[in-house]
């Protein structure tokens, strides 16, 4: 069992051995490799922080995004709101239009009418003035063949004449 027990000059300088290597990596090693660590968790943090920022700013985004979408679908209902009211101000403008101009042309015709009536009236008037005075041309002609007779109506009418006057 030799070989398993140590002795103690072995221990000792093992011992010594121990203790300059852990002086050296105290002085010069651990300061790295603890300064590296620390940089290390620094950075892990940072990216912690820069994370939670991230994610703070995409829900910020997310909800402006949702306003700005809320905010664009009240703006396209209220076009579209209006879009329809002036639709609906033209269809009864141009009702209203079309109202004025069948009364015009209602008018327009009814003037017309009017005016082909009173012509046609003064039309018939003439034309049975005409005839009449045909007829009596006629008649007269018949009833006044001697001279004593065309002496007689004339005397009368100048004496009607003398009457109305």
């Amino acid at each position: 069992m030799e070989l398993f027990t140590p002795e103690f000059g072995l221990v000792f300088w093992m011992f010594v051995a121990f203790l300059c290597l852990y002086f050296i990596l105290a002085k010069w090693a651990w300061p790295f490799i603890i300064k590296s660590m620390e940089e290390r968790a620094d950075k892990i943090d940072k990216g912690v922080a820069y994370y939670q920022e991230a994610e703070a700013r995409l829900n910020n985004a997310k909800a402006e995004a949702d306003k700005l979408l809320a905010e664009a679908r009240n703006e396209q209902a209220d076009i579209l709101r209006e879009a329809a009211k002036m639709r609906n101000e033209l269809i009864e403008k141009a009702r209203g239009d079309a109202s004025v101009e069948a009364k015009k042309v209602t008018d327009a015709a009814q003037v017309s009418i009017e005016q082909a009536r009173k012509e046609s009236e003064k039309q018939l008037r003439l034309e049975v003035g005409e005839l009449a005075l045909q007829i009596a041309e006629k008649v007269i002609r018949r009833n006044i063949s001697n001279d004593d007779a065309q002496k007689a109506l004339v005397d009368q009418y100048l004496r009607e004449v003398e009457t109305n006057n």
